[in-house]
């Protein structure tokens, strides 16, 4: 591996340092990848020319927050070579592509661990490198629909819900990305070889469900929806409709949360029914009946300040002004676009301010320098034979 000085400033972070080579994709890649970003590595992206395909302005795509972009075309001689070098020069490089694409773009772990034995190669896909439908197309949805996650959401009596992919995306893909390359990485700087990292979303979700098929071999769940604790079946555990069409998320699990719960809704006199599942229909009818009552905000100030365990269901739009989430600066806004903060929080190494996201190519003069990668720079007198100027 060629040294090369690290010469881009320091942005802050626990990630400080450590430098990440990302190739452009849609979906769990590009999060995993802002989700290092925002711990402070010093990630570049390589776009292709013409862009992601993602139809969104890449000035409002927050998962290219804190990143750096290059354009390289891969189907030019010169554009292997070049992410070649920035994966020398790598600690984490991170690919989405199905099986065998990026072998044979000449960009495959085998071609970046001769170059560079440290570098831990990130694979994110849904099926995974190997097994029947490893070659096949797929989506979220269909991802957690064959792990038996999908068949969690929704009610008893209604099609599974469709939960974003926030299940499967980016929970049980792009963090567990983002763990395995970490977890490489400490292997590394424990004195280990670089390695592969297999991330299939398939996998990732499935783990997510692990305590649940504790519980179903103990036979503390039932394998359909709402008939468990932790499924809309009981009802101190669910959400509720109010008078203006909102609704009220309840989890009053423990006893001492249901009698304040129960007290406060009034229905102090009804809060024995919860030993009597035979009864959870009419306590449930109950709750459904005093949440009617008021409105969502009449409700919240009910709840507030208390240990009910009674939350309001807020949109993406009405999150960011909940008092909670303010105070603790959940949110923010940058380069005019509200969006979350880094997660999670250190003490000695707060993440840096955010930057805005990056636009296809705009940092290629920089990462060249930075990065000792000359042929990356447009501007080049004489740009290696093949580049695209």
């Amino acid at each position: 591996m060629t040294s090369t000085a690290r010469t881009a400033a320091p942005r802050g972070g626990p990630l400080t340092g450590v430098r990440v080579v990302e190739l452009a994709g849609i979906g769990p890649g590009p999060f995993a990848a802002m989700l290092l970003g925002d711990l402070g590595a010093d990630v570049v992206r390589i776009d292709r020319p013409g862009g992601p395909g993602l139809h969104i302005d890449p000035a409002y795509d927050v998962t290219n927050r804190n990143k750096r972009s290059v354009i390289v075309d891969l189907k030019t001689p010169a554009g292997p070579a070049a992410v070649l070098d920035l994966a020398e020069r790598a600690d984490i490089l991170l690919e989405g592509y199905r099986p065998g694409v990026a072998e044979r773009l000449g960009v495959g772990p085998r071609d970046c661990l001769a170059r560079n034995s440290r570098l831990v190669y990130g694979r994110m896909t849904g099926w995974g490198q190997d097994g029947p439908l490893a070659a096949t197309a797929g989506h979220d949805l269909g991802y957690i629909a064959v792990t038996g996650a999908l068949a969690l959401t929704g009610p008893a009596d209604g099609p599974p819900c469709a939960p974003a992919n926030l299940l499967g995306d980016y929970a049980g893909g792009a963090l567990y990305l983002a763990v395995g390359v970490l977890a490489a990485l400490h292997h590394v700087r424990a004195g280990g070889p670089g390695q592969v990292v297999d991330a299939a979303i398939v996998d990732g979700t499935a783990h997510l469900t692990a305590m649940l098929h504790g519980m179903l071999a103990a036979g503390g769940w039932q394998d359909r929806r709402e008939a468990n604790l932790l499924d809309g079946g009981a009802p101190f555990y669910g959400t509720y409709p109010t008078s203006d069409g909102g609704h009220m998320a309840v989890g009053a699990l423990e006893p001492p949360f249901w009698a304040e719960f129960t007290r406060r809704l009034g229905i102090a006199h009804l809060a024995g029914l919860r030993a009597d599942p035979a009864r959870w229909a009419e306590l449930r009818a109950a709750v459904a009946e005093r949440f009617a009552r008021r409105t969502r905000a009449e409700w919240t100030e009910v709840f507030a300040d208390s240990d009910a365990c009674v939350a309001p269901v807020l949109t993406l739009r009405e999150a960011p002004g909940h008092p909670h989430l303010a105070a603790r600066g959940t949110f923010v806004e940058t380069a005019g676009i509200t969006q979350p903060a880094p997660a999670p929080r250190f003490s000695a190494t707060p993440a840096a301010p955010l930057r805005p996201p990056a636009r296809p190519g705009a940092h290629s003069a920089e990462v060249a320098r930075d990065w000792g990668v000359p042929r990356l720079d447009p501007s080049s007198a004489e740009p290696p034979k093949g580049t695209r100027t």
